[in-house]
């Protein structure tokens, strides 16, 4: 139950400066289909988190318990200097002829491929004896952020104070991470 939690709220954390939800509702104002492009999220989030998942089930055997508590650490440290870099625009996909639905799903997971949370959701995943509840939260966290940036539009989503925003998220992505690497240490 503790990867659940802790991947809804770090899946939060981690969206909320980035540019999945910026992507979503550049989809939702181009296809004016909100609803079907917060189910695209929804899939997209779900199968590259369950990627994270099964990425960690292979690796869990080979890593110790300070092991898998340090993966974590590097994971949240890692999330909080991306949470800190300016987000570029994302692409448009304005190319791409696949409907609202292909379009926001295939657009969406390629984006999230590889990012900064299905990395948490592997080291969430490495230390829970029910791993995919780590997806199950990391997809509900970043689907809370996603979800009414999807709703608001690009043009409102953007006028929300983003820098901030990201640093915020970078600050206590670091702090959680700092504690998290000083406790598999021993030190604290």
């Amino acid at each position: 139950m503790d990867a659940l939690m802790a991947a809804l709220v770090l899946g939060a954390i981690c969206q909320a400066g980035d540019k999945t939800p910026w992507l979503a509702a550049i989809l939702a104002d181009r296809f004016r289909a909100p609803v079907m492009v917060i189910m695209a999220t929804a899939v997209a989030l779900a199968a590259n988190y369950a990627l994270g998942v099964a990425g960690a089930m292979i690796i869990a055997p080979l890593l110790s318990t300070e092991a898998r508590l340090l993966l974590l650490a590097l994971a949240l440290l890692l999330a909080a200097v991306g949470t800190t870099l300016r987000a570029r625009s994302p692409d448009r996909l304005e190319g791409w002829r696949l409907g609202a639905l292909g379009t926001s799903t295939l657009g969406l997971a390629i984006m999230i491929f590889g990012d900064r949370m299905q990395f948490v959701v592997l080291a969430l995943a490495v230390r829970s004896e029910l791993p995919w509840l780590a997806a199950v939260g990391g997809t509900i966290g970043a689907l809370a952020v996603a979800a009414p940036a999807t709703l608001m539009g690009e043009e409102r989503w953007l006028a929300l104070p983003q820098r901030p925003i990201r640093i915020a998220s970078a600050v206590l992505l670091a702090l959680v991470g700092v504690v998290t690497g000083l406790s598999a240490l021993r030190l604290i």
